[in-house]
């Protein structure tokens, strides 16, 4: 009795699935077709934001507080390195491993990355999948939404 009850539900959905399919393709033509080019236009634009549009939706006091493991190694001020790692100063639109102050991978120096936010948030992710053989101590940060904070926060850090 219970599968019998399950088909017909079923089967109702289903009819009223197609009715309203219908409806909508009917409305569809009443109106010509210019709907669907509309429908599929925005569809697109939303399924091809870039990345940086996510960065730049970050949470700049959280990005703040996630750069503090960071600090540990890396700086934000100008000037020479005063830590284990680079300093990030000027990060954005510089080629990895082009500061003469500091000692790079040949991994990091063969890479030809240049930083920007969509290449910083995969070597955040995973340091040693987006460049093997780097020097960098860092198992990575998986979660995108720190990732899109943390990037927010050097966005907004170095922001003429």
């Amino acid at each position: 009795m219970q599968s019998t009850m399950k088909s017909l539900l079923a089967v109702r959905k289903a009819l009223v699935v197609n009715a309203l399919e219908g409806a909508f393709l009917r409305a569809l033509v009443a109106k010509g077709f210019q709907a669907v080019g509309i429908t599929i236009t925005i569809a697109l634009a939303i399924a091809l934001v870039p990345a940086s549009a996510a960065h730049a939706q970050g949470d700049l006091k959280r990005g703040e507080k996630l750069f503090e493991d960071c600090r540990a190694c890396h700086q934000v001020e100008r000037g020479p390195s005063s830590g284990v790692g680079p300093t990030l100063h000027g990060v954005f639109g510089r080629g990895a491993a082009t500061l003469d102050d500091f000692r790079y991978s040949p991994a990091l120096k063969r890479s030809g990355i240049v930083w920007n936010a969509q290449t910083l948030d995969a070597y955040i992710a995973d340091p040693q999948k987006a460049v093997p053989a780097n020097r960098m101590p860092y198992g990575g940060m998986p979660e995108a939404r720190d990732r899109a904070d943390l990037i927010r926060y050097l966005q907004q850090t170095f922001k003429p």
